[in-house]
């Protein structure tokens, strides 16, 4: 009798690689859970333009003047995105990290354009949203080893 051997699938490159860092790792959770709250916070303030339109003063004469009920549906429906992503990126899908840079790209555009509305906010969020594409494209790999 033979005897039967599993063939192995697993990546002869992911083999020879080292193990990834702690740090890493750290990063790209943390990059997951920054997605998560503020995808949640974002679709927070989407609501919060939604149900009272007059809770943002507009500063006049700024390129971009949409009324606040569209900036509302922006964000409510670009958070709950970002939010639905960073449980992705926590679960190491390879989808959730290309989704993830691609909606931190448009959320950092979205509140640049939101700037007028609630600067403080907006400036918080683009810098958190810079700090999710570094992580995602420099150390996403390293959640799913």
């Amino acid at each position: 009798m033979s005897e039967q051997t599993t063939p192995n699938y697993r990546d002869p490159v992911q083999l020879d690689a080292p193990p990834p860092s702690g740090w890493a790792t750290g990063f790209i959770v943390f990059a997951a859970v920054m997605m998560i709250l503020s995808g949640g916070f974002q679709s927070f303030v989407g609501m919060a333009a939604l149900f009272k339109n007059d809770i943002y003063v507009a500063t006049p004469n700024y390129l971009l003047e949409l009324d606040t009920t569209t900036w509302g549906w922006i964000h409510l429906l670009l958070g709950l995105l970002v939010l639905f992503a960073g449980f992705a990126v926590l679960y190491g899908k390879v989808w959730g990290r290309t989704i993830g840079v691609v909606l931190a790209v448009l959320s950092a555009i979205a509140n640049f354009a939101f700037i007028p509305y609630y600067p403080f906010w907006s400036m918080l969020i683009i810098a958190l949203d810079v700090f999710v594409i570094w992580a995602l494209t420099a150390h996403g790999r390293d959640i799913t080893r």
